[in-house]
């Protein structure tokens, strides 16, 4: 909104250019959000609190948890409000890739609302259900993976890139439909799978999302991308904004669910945040390289998978618990030491994402 302001008063105010630049906006976009986080961050803490929107601590969970139950849950609303203000703020809101972004994050937001108010109500960790969260996860999936094949203006958008080899390009036609589906889902999935400890989901999403940011600037531009020897895609560089938007938000929420949390992400935020990297990644042409640097979320689904398959195999656990961060806290170590750890982890790993700009 501010941005098509902006610019169309920049004609008689000349520093107003200064919005044109997407980098100026993302900084813009970044500082937005933190500043929206943090402004409406403690009312809704306390709103929560008084309406006893409190998170339900699972039977089977590590036992030091059970004293996080009354914590305040639901708080992806935050990091949704943030994102959206400061989208609607700084980004181009005729670009379609802005769109699809941003609605496909919202409706897995929404998904994420109803299984959290189904705990609450019913105080019964299992939501929704994971059929029904599986169906609808399914309908917004396949509808952005429909809307991205069927609006594609060149064949680069529905192909896939695989990093380090320059020349390696696979053209997908239609099964560009079910990757997309799957990654979107999967990414979802993933990061619900790693929120399970105090600041452990957002950070390494506040990273993925900066990084994919990165690909989406170099995507957009066709001088960077052609040096760099990467996908050029027109108008993929607004999503710079959405990313920044992410960074923002992440960081804000960070403050009140850093270790001991003043509130948790909930369903609403994690399934959320995770549907947006899968399809960011996807709009910039980077799926493996997600896959990299989502090392950390790839971890903790594969720990599940493998957990349940040798359980219903074989009656033996792999892992003390599942997912992977519980196992190491009933090794012993403390929870900020699990977190610290695995936020490293993941700083490695999109360091690695970020290299395969440059190795080709």
């Amino acid at each position: 909104m501010l941005y098509h302001l902006f610019t169309s008063l920049a004609q008689d105010y000349s520093f107003l250019n200064v919005f044109r630049y997407l980098t100026f906006r993302a900084i813009v976009g970044i500082l937005t959000a933190l500043v929206i986080s943090f402004w409406i961050g403690p009312g809704m803490i306390r709103r929560l609190g008084y309406r006893q929107m409190a998170q339900t601590i699972r039977h089977d969970g590590p036992e030091s948890h059970l004293a996080k139950a009354g914590t305040p849950t639901m708080g992806g609303a935050l990091l949704l409000v943030a994102i959206g203000i400061s989208t609607l703020l700084w980004a181009d809101l005729t670009n379609r890739f802005v769109w699809v972004v941003l609605l496909t994050t919202l409706a897995f937001g929404a998904i994420g609302w109803v299984d959290d108010y189904k705990k609450i109500i019913n105080k019964d960790p299992k939501g929704i259900g994971a059929k029904n969260k599986f169906f609808w996860q399914s309908v917004a999936g396949l509808a952005a993976a429909g809307f991205l094949y069927y609006t594609a203006q060149s064949p680069m958008e529905t192909q896939l890139i695989v990093p380090v080899f320059k020349n390696v390009v696979i053209d997908l036609g239609p099964a560009f439909i079910l990757l997309t589906y799957l990654v979107i889902v999967g990414s979802s999935n993933a990061v619900n799978f790693t929120d399970g400890l105090d600041g452990l989901a957002i950070m390494p999403t506040v990273m993925v999302a900066g990084a994919l940011g990165v690909f989406a600037y170099l995507t957009g531009n066709v001088n960077f991308s052609q040096y760099l020897g990467i996908p050029y895609v027109k108008g993929v560089g607004e999503v710079l904004i959405i990313c920044a938007a992410m960074v923002g938000a992440g960081l804000g929420f960070l403050w009140f669910n850093t270790y001991p949390a003043m509130i948790f992400m909930g369903d609403i935020g994690a399934l959320a945040l995770g549907a947006a990297l899968g399809v960011l990644a996807v709009v910039v042409r980077q799926e493996i390289v997600l896959f990299i640097m989502g090392g950390l979320f790839v971890m903790e689904t594969v720990s599940v998978i493998v957990q349940v398959a040798s359980f219903k195999l074989t009656g033996k656990r792999i892992f003390r618990m599942a997912p992977l961060h519980h196992h190491y806290e009933l090794k012993g170590w403390p929870e900020p030491r699990v977190i610290v750890r695995f936020w490293i982890i993941t700083v490695i790993l999109v360091l690695i994402g970020l290299g395969t700009l440059k190795v080709r």
